[in-house]
């Protein structure tokens, strides 16, 4: 074997292994992470599977992006390895299940030292719960065999911790809990940038705002139903913004309630700060989460919010109810109870800016750093 060339430690970097996709919460953490990195003086290499994202847009200039062949996160297994020969990373963080399978992997192939640390957001076991025991069973079998071999596992609350050290079947003290880089400077600036949606100009209606992926996790069927009977009650209109294949049967719901005129379907915002600092509430219908970023941006921008008590993620960022309802998943006349109270008595947006203390971004990199074996500065 050809000998592997000499890096000083202070030269090597630290990696980011994930596919950008989307325009969902997980790229744009993971962007708010590389800024924090670079910010405490890092050198940082971004490893993708793919670059489909708005996101990367804002990826800061001194991080490299290096783009892999593979299309699909295992086959890009000999393409990692190989880049873990060559570039000899301190640490490589791996973003979602599969980029840590792989890492795992391409490790083991590349036969270097580099530190492997896992960051997962999903309550897995409720994402399978309607699978059937052989799907679970295919699903769960190469956790439980590549993840003892990780260095650290980063969980984005409680939660999904406990959930993944019970899949995992690993102790829950392999697990730490960091909670998302969500607060950041470019957030309260985004959310004072004027709001080009009518519906949020003063003197309009007060807005009710959901968002997320349209897709069967974020149960807006329900939110649209509870809106029914809030609307029944006062002077309102609802705001969803996203986008995803769930947009017909949502707009043929909201035809059947005859909710056309008092419900708005904008699609994916860049600038959803803009839109939801502008909100009377935010809303959070899921079924389930890991840790859900916009709830905590609402709150730190000193908006009232409910959500389900869905696993896992809201009951941790609202204390167990004390800074906005919880009420149960699904449940249609509890969650429009919950918000008419709320829209008739909301919090104080100073006491729900400071609940969210804790996912400031550079609290959130010096976390990751220390998972990653990186001293960082104080």
């Amino acid at each position: 074997m050809p000998s592997q060339p000499l890096i000083n430690d202070t030269e090597r970097p630290i990696a980011v292994f994930a596919s950008f996709s989307g325009a969902g919460g997980v790229e744009r953490m993971l962007i708010h992470l590389l800024h924090g990195f670079v910010a405490l003086g890092e050198r940082v290499e971004l490893v993708l599977i793919r670059d489909e994202s708005p996101h990367l847009a804002h990826c800061p200039a001194s991080v490299e992006q290096i783009r892999l062949h593979a299309r699909h996160t295992l086959l890009a297994v000999p393409e990692l390895a190989g880049y873990l020969r060559r570039h000899r990373p301190r640490a490589l963080l791996a973003a979602k299940d599969r980029a840590g399978r792989a890492a795992v992997l391409a490790r083991a192939l590349s036969g270097v030292d580099t530190r492997l640390v896992l960051r997962l957001g999903t309550n897995l076991s409720t994402a399978m719960a309607e699978r059937s025991a052989v799907e679970r069973r295919l699903r769960y079998w190469p956790i439980r065999r590549l993840y003892p071999a990780l260095d650290r596992i980063v969980a984005v609350s409680e939660g999904v911790a406990e959930d993944t050290a019970r899949i995992a079947r690993i102790p829950r003290a392999r697990i730490q809990v960091i909670r998302n880089p969500v607060i950041t400077p470019s957030l309260y600036e985004a959310a004072a940038a004027p709001c080009p949606h009518p519906w949020l100009a003063p003197g309009q209606p007060p807005v009710i705002m959901g968002a997320g992926r349209f897709q069967r996790q974020k149960d807006f069927p329900t939110l649209i139903r509870a809106f029914a009977r809030v609307r029944a009650e006062r002077d309102c209109r609802l705001m969803i913004l996203g986008e995803g294949g769930g947009r017909a049967g949502l707009e043929t719901l909201i035809a059947e309630l005859g909710l056309s005129a008092d419900v708005a379907l904008p699609g994916f915002q860049p600038q959803l700060p803009a839109y939801l600092a502008r909100a009377a509430l935010f809303v959070l219908s899921s079924a389930w989460e890991g840790s859900p970023n916009v709830l905590t941006e609402a709150l730190a921008l000193g908006v009232p919010v409910v959500a389900t008590d869905c696993p896992s993620g809201p009951s941790e960022i609202l204390a167990g109810g004390r800074h906005g309802p919880l009420v149960p998943v699904g449940d249609v006349e509890a969650l429009a109870s919950a918000m008419l109270e709320t829209l008739a008595h909301p919090h104080p947006a100073s006491d729900l800016r400071a609940a969210v203390a804790e996912y400031e971004w550079m609290h959130s990199a010096r976390a990751y750093l220390e998972a990653l074996g990186v001293s960082a500065p104080v």
